[in-house]
């Protein structure tokens, strides 16, 4: 079984992936304790699509969010980096345009996008910036970023249950529900080192999105980032906060 590191080698994320592609939206039921779900409503709330407007749904992943959004009528379009998600994907909602992309080297023209998700996805990616850079260029002036992704919660005695549930916990629930039983290690690792609510808003400011904002769902477990690209000319990192 492939198990990527904190490197996120591309090939090795990719292949860990492509290991847990069958059960991977069972897996995250059951580790969420249901909770995706709820995350995944909250998230298309923040995007705000309304039917004749693009959205591309990176690391979708085998389509659970995009065929909700399809289901509504929006044109939407499921990306992700893996190939075995995407081939899952498309035996599950073979209607849905799946693509296989590089969020770092996106296959999508200039302002191709009303709106860009990525949830669970961004944390993977070995070039954040070069990710919210591509994310940028493919969204219309005026368009929006939503990200939903893995945080820290705020509240010290909170984070110390949830640290345990994280190392010790969910690798035994894993081991029972999960294909590929160490990639859930490289995702507590991935947690753990990934930026705070604060950190990851100025983040997308160095890259050129504005009115970043965020939201914590679950206790700060997971929070959704929002920010808009700016209607006028703007150059990524021209926002950088120093």
């Amino acid at each position: 079984m492939t198990r990527a590191s904190l490197a996120k080698n591309p090939s090795d994320v990719a292949g860990m992936f492509d290991d847990v592609a069958r059960r991977y939206d069972i897996t995250n039921d059951v580790l969420s304790l249901g909770q995706d779900r709820a995350w995944r409503k909250v998230t298309r709330d923040a995007v705000a699509a309304k039917p004749g407007q693009r959205v591309l749904d990176l690391a979708a992943g085998t389509g659970t969010s995009t065929e909700e959004w399809a289901n509504l009528g929006i044109d939407v379009v499921p990306c992700d980096f893996s190939t075995g998600m995407v081939a899952v994907g498309k035996e599950r909602r073979p209607d849905l345009p799946f693509i296989a992309g590089d969020a770092t080297a996106l296959p999508f023209a200039d302002e191709s996008f009303d709106a860009v998700t990525i949830s669970f996805g961004l944390r993977n990616v070995v070039e954040v910036d070069t990710a919210l850079r591509e994310m940028y260029r493919v969204t219309k002036p005026g368009g929006r970023l939503v990200i939903c992704e893995f945080s820290t919660p705020p509240w010290v005695p909170f984070r110390t249950v949830y640290s345990f549930y994280l190392g010790e916990v969910l690798p035994r629930i894993a081991r029972v529900v999960s294909s590929n039983t160490p990639a859930y290690g490289y995702l507590v690792e991935s947690i753990d080192q990934w930026p705070d609510q604060r950190a990851l808003g100025q983040q997308l400011q160095r890259n050129g999105w504005t009115r970043a904002a965020y939201h914590n769902l679950s206790g700060g477990i997971v929070a959704i980032h929002r920010a808009f690209r700016p209607l006028g000319p703007s150059v990524p990192g021209a926002n950088a906060l120093h």
